[in-house]
Parts: structure tokens; sequence; C-alpha cells
């Protein structure tokens, strides 16, 4: 296996540098998920999708870009942070809204998905999505966690605080909310900006995880990808404050650190994971982030990505 020298984008840097862990560099290239205690859970489908009552695909082979409807959250995505408002950068919804609420956020595996609300820097407060990997350890994007370039004073760097709501389905918090103060990512993201590099970890001080359960995750092959089902589900601020969606869609394309795909999100999925179905269970694959006129797209799950993510479960 390449020594982390040899992929110095993916170097972790913590905003509490001394507790960061060391990348570990012999690891397997799967980590098995866990459905928590209270196991109930909803079932899958043939075809490596959630089975959700009602959902219905209807989307046109070519379809106009879809718009936010004017009366969105009055949180905005994180990712505005960042790269300004939308478009071009923001989660894209293409032709017919194919995505479906979920309302049973209490079970494996809709609770393994948080609502985040986040404070930056400069005390501005913005929404999110992330995923749970281990007992303390959400996977998220990079700037969910971290703002580059955003223009503001004093509210570039590490986010100042993020509230995680697991399973969150409107006012309704299944969970609670457990409040973090300890973040991860790569200098590929903190120093330079690059969307290859846009992953990064919340620590929360509870093991909260081992209640709500967590996903697995590993190192696919392209033929592999290129041959799954992606899922999706997080929390869009183009609906109901607070409510969860979903939606699934075979991947586009993928390159050697991305994943495309045409599967409907909104502003407010940034972090989100995208995740394929194996026997039943559920392993992300990629860290959902931006959005592009005809796909959107995520942070492949590679093997420097693996190494961080296994540490940063630790």
């Amino acid at each position: 296996m390449p020594s982390k020298s040899e992929f110095p984008e993916h170097t972790p840097i913590s905003n509490q540098p001394e507790e960061e862990a060391a990348v570990k560099e012999e690891q397997q290239v799967s980590q098995p998920p866990s459905e928590g205690v209270k196991s109930e859970k909803t079932s899958v489908k043939d075809d490596d999708t959630e089975a959700v009552k009602d959902y219905k695909r209807t989307k046109a082979a070519a379809a106009e870009l879809w718009t936010l409807p004017e009366s969105i959250a009055e949180l905005h995505d994180i990712g505005e942070a960042s790269f300004g408002p939308p478009p071009p950068i923001a989660e894209t919804v293409h032709g017919p809204d194919d995505r479906v609420q979920i309302t049973n956020t209490s079970v494996y595996p809709w609770r393994v998905h948080a609502s985040l609300l986040i404070t930056a820097a400069d005390n501005s407060m913005w929404i999110g999505t992330g995923w749970f990997i281990g007992p303390h350890t959400l996977i998220t994007a990079g700037h969910v966690v971290y703002i580059k370039n955003s223009g503001i004073p004093g509210r570039d760097g590490w986010v100042k605080k993020i509230n995680v709501m697991p399973g969150r389905n409107g006012s309704t918090l299944p969970y609670g909310s457990v409040t973090s103060t300890k973040f991860h990512s790569v200098t590929g993201w903190t120093d330079s900006g690059n969307e290859n590099y846009d992953y990064g970890a919340i620590i929360i001080p509870t093991e909260l995880g081992n209640t709500v359960g967590w996903f697995g995750f590993g190192v696919y092959s392209d033929s592999a990808l290129l041959s799954a089902t992606g899922n999706i589900s997080g929390y869009p601020g183009d609906k109901p404050t607070g409510t969860q969606w979903y939606d699934y869609r075979t991947l586009a394309s993928v390159n050697s650190q991305k994943v495309y795909y045409d599967i409907d999100t909104a502003g407010g999925q940034s972090g989100s994971g995208v995740y394929r179905i194996i026997n039943g269970q559920r392993y992300g694959m990629a860290i959902h982030a931006y959005g592009g006129a005809t796909t959107n797209s995520g942070t492949r799950i590679t093997m420097p990505v693996y190494n961080n993510m296994v540490a940063w479960k630790a």
C-alpha cells in the first residue's frame, strides 16, 4: 500500500491537532456497519435500494434543470458559506423531483443520518447533513467543518460548533441533539479548497452511534461502482425544515477521486453519505458535496480517504 507521504493532500488535520490520530497504513478495504440497539429496521429491495413506501420514479430521460422554490428555509446550506449562493455549486434536482420524505426516521437506517445545525466562527448559522460511521464519529463534507474563501471577515476556518440531530423529523428529535466542537478534515481541503479532497469528520462527546447504529464503508473498483446503485438520504433546505428525504440512482461515472450521479438532492444535503447496499447491509462509497447541470457528485472513498475514516472512527 502507498505510504501517506504519497498523498499529501489527504494529510489529516483537526481543530484539536494535539489529539489527531495517526493514519493507519494497513487496513482491510471495508468496515462493517452496525444497526445499533433495538434494531427495528426497514427492508431493502432486490435492486439494492431502500424499500420506501409510495416511492415512485418520475424522472424523464432528458429534463430541464429543476430550480429551488422561492420559499426555502431561513437557514442556508453550509456550502454557500464557502462557494456563495447557488448556482452553480449547490446540489441540484434534475427534472421532476423524485425525492421521497422519510417519516419513520427513528429506525435504522434512517437514524444514521443526522441533521446538522452549524455555527461558523462569525456566529452565522447554516445547515448540513452527516452520517455515523462509529460510536462517536460522523462523516460529512470538508466544507461543513471548515469554511474556505467566504470573503466575510471572521467566517473562514474551522466552524465553532455543530449540533448533531440523528433521525430528525421536523421538530421531533428521537435521539435528541448533541453538540460537537471537535472536527477533522485534510489539508487538500483546508489549505487548498480543492473539491477532490472535500471531506471531514465530526466527533461527538458521547457514543450515541452505539444506539442509532452506523454505516460501513469501503474502497471499491471502478467497475464495482459503475454497477452499483447509489442511495442518498439527508436534510435538504428546500423541504420543510428538518425533514429527511431519500432518492437513488445508478452511478453515472467515476474518476480517481470523485463519483457522479443523477440522484436528486438540494442545498442542506452537503455531507450526506452516498451508499450502496450489499447483502442487505449499507456501505458508504462517497461523501456527497457538489451539484451540476446534469449530475451531482461526491468525494470518492479511495484508500487514503478510507484510512483517514478508520483513524477518525477509532
